[in-house]
């Protein structure tokens, strides 16, 4: 077998078995006060949204392991279920997984998803995240980045079901403490 495959055979098992080694040295989930990597996402009206471009606002950046799957749809519908609530708040939602982009358009389409989702196919901004990648398929971590493009809250295992309301609490809970009455 050819060296080089062996050893990023071996990586690919053995990253999924420690923390991730972050492209800036650090090891594990990007922590709090640490500065957000760009994403591009793609919104329902195929427009393109960049994480940089919502400075001032707070957003949304959840990974989530494979379109189509019940508890990716699950949490899917329920940010899109709490989404005139996000909006409101002029909070933008981003949704990653390695599935490719046509994959987003129809998981988008089937579902009626109003936020726009990234296609992270070779795992690049897992890695920038520190998100585990297992058999292809990122885990389940959502980040909420406050207005200064900061880490502002980490949520590194979720209930499909309930976190887009958690998510939401906590933005409104980081609203509330930065403008006391």
């Amino acid at each position: 077998m050819n060296p080089r495959k062996l050893v990023g055979m071996l990586a690919y098992v053995c990253s999924a078995c420690g923390p991730v080694v972050r492209p800036d040295g650090g090891k594990g989930l990007l922590p709090v006060g640490e500065m957000a990597p760009d994403l591009v996402g793609t919104a329902p009206n195929g427009a393109v949204t960049r994480l940089t471009t919502c400075r001032g606002h707070a957003a949304v950046v959840y990974f989530y392991p494979m379109d189509g799957t019940p508890g990716c749809t699950k949490e899917a519908c329920a940010f899109r279920d709490a989404f005139t609530q996000y909006d409101a708040l002029h909070v933008t939602v981003f949704g990653v997984s390695r599935d490719s982009s046509a994959s987003h358009v129809q998981f988008r389409a089937k579902h009626e998803l109003p936020f726009a989702l990234v296609s992270d196919e070779d795992g690049t901004l897992a890695r920038a995240y520190g998100v585990k990648s297992t058999f292809g398929m990122a885990s389940r971590v959502t980040f909420l980045v406050g207005p200064d493009g900061r880490i502002a809250h980490v949520w590194p295992d979720v209930d499909p079901a309930l976190h887009a309301k958690q998510v939401l609490a906590e933005i409104k809970a980081q609203a509330a403490a930065s403008n006391p009455r």
